[in-house]
């Protein structure tokens, strides 16, 4: 039983630093605020994650004792860690960060429009 505990610690501490090494080369490559945003905040949170797992099953298995602050600390990041992101991306498309040049589509204008429509009646 030890061997397979091992075997998945490994497993899960190596899938957590690849996904976070891929968020540092996105972060590092990608042409834009809202790509390196996703990035960050979604192969960042899985790296995270993935480590987290790995010392829970490490101090679960290995020293025998369940740590329940390593669980709430996996269930914050996985709360927090994509609401911050998405409003990170928000906040840049409304203060006017403009997306790459070869976007394909702009899904959030249509109710960026509808939104500056319904101020300046509300203004009026």
């Amino acid at each position: 039983m030890i061997e397979i505990a091992n075997i998945l610690i490994v497993v899960f501490l190596l899938i957590g630093a690849f996904l976070s090494l891929v968020a540092a080369f996105g972060v590092i490559r990608l042409p834009d605020v809202y790509t390196r945003n996703h990035a960050a905040s979604k192969s960042a949170t899985l790296g995270v994650m993935c480590i987290l797992i790995g010392a829970l099953l490490y101090f679960y298995f290995i020293d025998g004792y369940f740590n329940p602050r390593i669980v709430l600390g996996i269930v914050f990041i996985f709360l927090t860690s994509p609401v911050a992101g998405h409003l990170i991306g928000r906040a840049a498309y409304n203060s006017g960060v403009k997306l790459w040049d070869q976007s394909v589509r702009d899904d959030y204008k249509e109710v960026s429009e509808k939104k500056k429509k319904l101020a300046e009646k509300g203004n009026r």
